[in-house]
């Protein structure tokens, strides 16, 4: 029987003893660690920590009791910021989308042959598109259509949804509305968003029709947490693909989906496995 393993991620300020304290600590709490990844970054002074561990054999504390005691003996000297996540459990995920499907079908497909540490508890839409792809999957479709004058009220069902979905996680798969300042407050470290990577130099709906037009030899997909400065949260994960004159918009809009849907599924993993460090306008990922 395969031994239940747990995560710790911490940051704090940059000083010497950090990894030797949180090894020892393990060490004599019976944790054998089986991953560990670590990063200083010399320009905000900051340490980043993710460790991978489970019992020795002897007998690890309960997890709340080790947690009581790294406060104590390790996280109040130094400083930190700390978490102790169980590695197994699956993040409970609400997928928002309008009518573009691809990132939505990849997310469902991996989830549903369980490559991907998340489980989809809903999906969200200000559109009827899609509802046969989820129902299809076995999950929940909440149609939220957005009337003039009335985008307050659905957002706050939108809210609502993810609350009693008991959300974690909120992804943005092409979902095309934009969050108020109030939602994106709500949804802080826990909402990601997918979109081209032209911005901001070609918006709007036909980005790659722009793009082409422009003889752009790159094409690209960026994931960032959401906030509310839009489209310029901390980026998780970017990719990139060259193209050239020989191609069609609609080739770069092909192109662009894939892209879209790898970066995102990236992006997902990483937040799930706890891989993903806020660190200011910007994030650490600790692969």
């Amino acid at each position: 029987m395969t031994c239940p393993s747990f995560v710790l991620t911490l940051s704090c300020p940059d000083t010497t003893g950090i990894v030797a304290s949180v090894a020892g600590f393990l060490a004599g709490h019976h944790g054998l660690i089986t991953e560990a990844q670590h990063f200083d970054d010399p320009y905000t002074n900051t340490s980043f920590m993710r460790v991978v561990f489970h019992d020795n054999g002897e007998g690890l504390p309960a997890l709340g009791e080790l947690d009581a005691r790294f406060a104590e003996t390790v996280a109040k000297p130094f400083r930190m910021q700390w978490q102790f996540h169980e590695a197994q459990r699956r993040l409970r995920t609400v997928i928002a989308v309008s009518r573009e499907g691809h990132c939505l079908n990849s997310v469902l497909h991996r989830w549903s042959t369980g490559t991907l540490p998340i489980e989809v508890v809903a999906v969200v839409s200000n559109h009827q598109d899609l509802r046969s792809l989820a129902e299809w999957h076995g999950v929940a479709y909440h149609y939220l259509p957005v009337s003039e004058g009335r985008r307050p009220e659905q957002e706050r069902r939108f809210i609502e949804r993810f609350e009693q979905a008991d959300g974690e996680l909120l992804v943005l798969a092409r979902y095309m509305q934009i969050l108020s300042g109030d939602a994106c407050r709500h949804f802080e470290g826990r909402a990601i968003n997918i979109h081209h990577s032209f911005l901001p130099g070609f918006k709007g709906a036909r980005a790659y029709h722009q793009a082409h037009a422009r003889g752009v030899k790159l094409i690209g997909a960026t994931a960032h947490y959401v906030t509310t400065d839009l489209d310029e949260g901390p980026i998780i994960e970017q990719a990139v693909e060259r193209v050239d004159h020989t191609r069609s918009p609609e080739d770069l809009a092909e192109i662009g989906r894939d892209l879209e849907s790898l970066v995102l599924l990236r992006a997902i993993r990483w937040h799930a496995e706890h891989r993903v460090f806020r660190n200011g306008t910007k994030t650490v990922v600790l692969r």
